[in-house]
């Protein structure tokens, strides 16, 4: 006869076996170059479980140093086969005083959440 700990071994063994449900959306890394004076191209890279449709990490954002969304890179589909994945967001006007931004991801069921990273403005 097995006792409880074998069916808590047995479940923890069958649940790590399964894939791993998406959780949120985190960026793994972001970069910013100025374009032309006091507009930039950002670049960033996210990491999501992407399900299809009903989960997925559906846009990504630049935020200032007061958490004011900047601009917005909307990610029109899943991305279940491409993890992580990298996107880019040009023509962003950023005030000249503005030495830093945060760039930070959004998922479907979750919404925001994840790592984020900032990015010093050279």
């Amino acid at each position: 006869m097995r006792g409880p700990y074998y069916v808590v071994g047995l479940v923890a063994a069958i649940a790590a076996a399964l894939p791993a449900a998406a959780g949120e959306a985190d960026v793994l890394a972001a970069e910013a170059k100025e374009t032309t004076p006091g507009v930039w191209r950002f670049t960033a890279t996210v990491r999501h479980a992407d399900e299809g449709w009903d989960h997925y990490a559906n846009r990504w954002e630049v935020l200032g140093p007061d958490r004011t969304i900047l601009a917005t890179r909307v990610l029109a589909h899943p991305h279940v086969d491409e993890q992580p994945f990298t996107r880019s967001l040009s023509g962003v006007k950023i005030a000249k005083e503005l030495k830093s931004v945060t760039i930070r991801a959004h998922d479907s069921v979750h919404g925001y959440g994840g790592a984020e990273v900032t990015v010093a403005l050279k």
